[in-house]
């Protein structure tokens, strides 16, 4: 028998989607689960957006350039002005999603052995991307008792070494709701300058920011615009997931012949999904506003709400839809199992997303798990009843 290899094997599994199939034998078995464990929206898409794909009329689905569209291209450059975010047509390409822009990223920029220096908790996707990679995560651990602020900037000075070249952020942040300061923000900058570095910008979440202080791009930092490589996804500002479309954007040019090499390699993004997604952009400013009104009456509420369970504590997300939890409890990814495998409450359960996929520091998260409030109110508050008596019920309890 043949080995399989050593980058599969170490490959971390989704703390997001781990434990489907827990959550599939529980619906299966007639309990009813309540998904707060992934980002998948459930607002209506704009009806701009599922028109152009009732109206396709193309008599040859055929390859898209392996950039993307250019009129999707040239929409993008005018969507990124409404933010003061100043790129050439040129310097966008479109990808499968922001996860392939991601991918992407590292593996234009990145040798095996180089490292990207990450606080964490992060997206956990980007520790697989990097070992696609053969580059590494170096983190940087943020705290829940600090509300998940940037660590101080010494700390990232100790972290970096001649195979450093890179830092990667998501602002706002998943899994954490955390949105930088301009002091953080410029912090990095200067780091990135000092070290001449990438920084890597995860900015997916741009729509959804809930301070009333003004969105900050990487690209509104001066002096590293050629340092920059922005991630960008309409899934979540559009509530098209499926669509898998996103955006690569830089003005370096040599990462960006770096990137299209990877981007012909693999032909070209989805035909339809571009479609879909340049139809998007013309989606009507309430619309926007509805979408956005909505997190923030959902957010309120699901913090309300978790910090009146006795044990239970979370910091006040200021952007994305998402919010990192500390659980009374013994051990989250054993406590998330069990509300799948052996819990319910009349006839009901919940599906959390454990903290420890978030974090690579052993230890880190143990007590802790990831809720997306992408629920309406009403199925929010009868799952934060599930989780009361889930922890009242759990023999590894705490509190």
């Amino acid at each position: 028998m043949p080995n399989v290899s050593e980058r599969g094997q170490i490959m971390p599994a989704s703390p997001i989607r781990r434990l489907v199939p827990m959550a599939n034998k529980a619906i299966a078995r007639g309990t009813k689960v309540y998904r707060l464990n992934i980002g998948q929206p459930d607002v209506p898409t704009p009806p701009q957006a599922l028109e152009a794909l009732r109206k396709i009329d193309r008599k040859v689905l055929e390859y898209s350039p392996s950039e993307g569209l250019l009129s999707l291209r040239q929409k993008l450059q005018q969507y990124y002005k409404r933010f003061n975010i100043d790129v050439d047509v040129d310097d966008i390409i479109v990808t499968t999603g922001g996860s392939e822009a991601v991918l992407f990223a590292f593996m234009a920029c990145l040798d095996p052995g180089d490292e990207i220096i990450v606080p964490e908790p992060a997206y956990a996707n980007y520790m697989a991307f990097a070992i696609s990679a053969g580059a590494k995560i170096v983190t940087i651990p943020s705290s829940i008792d600090e509300g998940f602020e940037l660590p101080p900037v010494e700390k990232f000075e100790e972290l970096i070494t001649p195979r450093t070249k890179g830092i990667l952020i998501c602002n706002p942040n998943n899994p954490t709701g955390y949105l930088y300061t301009m002091k953080e923000m410029l912090q990095i900058r200067d780091l990135v300058l000092k070290h001449d570095l990438f920084l890597f910008s995860d900015e997916v979440y741009r729509e959804f920011c809930y301070t009333g202080a003004p969105y900050i791009s990487a690209f509104h930092l001066p002096g590293i615009e050629e340092k920059v490589v922005l991630i960008d996804s309409v899934s979540k500002r559009y509530n098209e997931c499926g669509i898998r479309i996103g955006a690569l954007i830089t003005k370096h040019k040599e990462l960006k012949a770096n990137v299209m090499k990877f981007c012909q390699a693999r032909l070209s993004p989805p035909l339809l999904g571009q479609l879909v997604a340049e139809a998007s952009i013309d989606t009507p400013a309430d619309y926007m506003l509805a979408t956005y009104n909505e997190y923030v009456e959902r957010r309120k509420f699901l913090i309300d709400q978790i910090n009146k369970i006795p044990g239970c504590y979370t910091p006040i997300p200021m952007g994305a839809f998402y919010t990192v939890v500390r659980l009374p409890v013994d051990d989250a990814d054993k406590f998330c199992q069990w509300c799948l495998d052996e819990f319910e409450y009349e006839g009901q359960t919940i599906f959390m997303a454990p903290a420890s996929g978030f974090y690579t520091t052993p230890g880190m998260g143990h007590d802790e798990v990831r809720m997306a409030y992408v629920l309406e109110k009403e199925e929010l508050g009868k799952a934060m009843t599930v989780l009361r008596k889930a922890l009242e019920a759990y023999p590894g309890r705490t509190f």
